[in-house]
């Protein structure tokens, strides 16, 4: 999704909890995010075709995610609060119950305080590479034990791993869930290809 960077000009200081939700009602048609310094970043929604391809990674995860039974999935309507500060909503997420349930209801109904162990960024056309790999980065660092950044527009995906250099996969037709998400073999036809 293409973003739009947004700072506040007369606030020097990194914006509450409170006011990010504001900010979050104020544009209920777009994903909100926030960086690790406060600045808000509106994500204007995807196009169709992005769309296409987010409904198939979102229905192919779940239905192992369900069959799986050791985590919970997340869609790209869903927030998270780093432990940086920043709030993200990557494209699908996953985390361990055992991580889940160690949250208290009130965090589990917010911007939950966790960095899931599994996180995916799907590239559309409005999106910078490089902002999304910087995304990545952040994940990785915050506790993401494997993340995807899926590419249609060079048909690649760029595997993140903590102390790992990242991986780019040339064309790949699937990509492996490894240890973090057993079992799992993600088809990309309709998703990286078409």
């Amino acid at each position: 999704m293409g973003e739009v960077a947004i700072r506040f000009p007369y606030s020097r200081k990194k914006l509450s909890h409170e006011s990010f939700l504001w900010v979050c009602e104020r544009y209920p048609e777009h994903r909100v995010e926030m960086d690790a310094n406060g600045q808000i970043i509106i994500l204007s929604p995807v196009n169709s075709k992005g769309g296409g391809r987010n409904f198939f990674l979102t229905v192919r995860f779940g239905i192992w995610t369900v069959k799986d039974g050791t985590g919970k999935g997340f869609d790209s309507s869903t927030g998270f609060t780093l432990p940086n500060g920043a709030k993200r909503s990557p494209d699908a997420a996953w985390i361990s119950y055992e991580r889940w349930n160690a949250l208290t209801p009130d965090e589990q109904n917010d911007f939950a305080p966790i960095c899931p162990d599994f996180v995916v960024e799907l590239r559309s056309k409005t999106d910078h590479l490089k902002s999304l790999q910087k995304k990545m980065d952040e994940y990785i660092a915050n506790g993401a034990r494997l993340g995807w950044l899926i590419d249609p527009i060079k048909h690649q995906v760029h595997i993140y791993r903590p102390e790992c250099p990242v991986e780019i996969l040339d064309q790949p037709k699937t990509l492996s869930g490894e240890t973090v998400l057993q079992g799992f073999v993600l088809d990309l036809t309709d998703i990286i290809t078409e």
